[in-house]
């Protein structure tokens, strides 16, 4: 039967069409399933007695955790001179101003590590880039070994696996002194004074940081060696060195770093060279561009 002739009296009306273009509309979104637009809902914020994150930027995202006593302005120029990610600012409580929390008594490295975990579930990261300096290198190590899938790729700054190993010697002996030493430190007032003032001279946020929390670190770093298991670290792994001016201590230094991180398969070590500790502020071009190298080259 042919179509019926369009005519004045049945063209459609203005209303008609308007019905028409919203009842398509309707059903174009009837479409959209229920997960898709929880999906795309923020998660509720992250709260912790452990732990404070800041998220700054747009982009993928990257974890940065300093180094004991450090805070979030750690990473400041990093954060500037490398636009198009989205960096969370890991602050440990008892560090660079924060109250103590959860971290005043107790384990302290694992604990922290795990609550990094939490972070990265609850706030749907994924498997982001984990950036840590020194203490914070070994709780990127932790978070790894701990929550695999939650690691995407990994930087370590100027740490090894035994921090024992920073100066020389092992987790062994290091940590028999370094709780002989926080018993002076902590447990007199002569101790406590001489102490807050090496935190001082240590980092900039050094007198902001809890003298105890500190002190648990710096015992717990001391007796801990990651090296047996560095082989189960799943995710790609940069180590960035820090080597100072000298050529002959630069060789030695960059010899026991290769030594120390020879059990993690694939581990690619980039010295940032002249450096001190704080890579990241003595040379913040250099690190800027090792880091945006990582980003980009896992």
């Amino acid at each position: 039967m042919p179509p019926k002739p369009m005519t004045p009296a049945n063209l459609p009306t203005r209303r008609d069409s308007l019905r028409y273009m919203l009842l398509a509309a309707a059903g174009a979104a009837s479409t959209l399933t229920l997960p898709g637009l929880l999906h795309a809902a923020p998660p509720p914020p992250f709260t912790s007695r452990r732990i404070v994150v800041r998220a700054e930027g747009a982009g993928p995202d990257v974890i940065l955790i300093p180094g004991l006593g450090g805070g979030p302005g750690t990473w400041s120029r990093l954060v500037r001179d490398l636009p198009g990610w989205r960096w969370h600012l890991v602050h440990v409580r008892g560090f660079a101003g924060l109250p103590a929390g959860a971290n005043a008594t107790g384990e302290l490295l694992t604990p922290l590590a795990d609550e990094i975990g939490r972070y990265i579930q609850e706030q749907k990261l994924g498997a982001p880039a984990v950036i840590g300096h020194s203490m914070g290198g070994t709780l990127a190590m932790l978070a790894a070994l701990r929550a695999p899938a939650r690691v995407g790729r990994l930087m370590v700054v100027d740490m090894l696996p035994a921090a024992a190993g920073m100066i020389g010697g092992t987790a062994e002996g290091m940590g028999f002194l370094a709780r002989q030493l926080r018993s002076y430190f902590t447990g007199t007032v002569a101790g406590r004074r001489a102490f807050a003032q090496l935190l001082q001279d240590a980092t900039p946020s050094g007198r902001d940081s809890d003298p105890d929390v500190i002190a648990d670190a710096l015992d717990e770093l001391a007796a801990l060696d990651l090296g047996p298991r560095l082989a189960a670290i799943r995710a790609p792994l940069t180590v960035v060195p820090a080597l100072p001016a000298d050529a002959q201590t630069a060789a030695a230094l960059l010899s026991r770093t290769r030594t120390a991180w020879r059990p993690a398969p694939g581990a690619r070590i980039v010295p940032v060279q002249p450096s001190g500790h704080m890579v990241m502020i003595d040379q913040p071009a250099k690190f800027a561009a090792t880091v945006r190298h990582f980003l980009r080259h896992p």
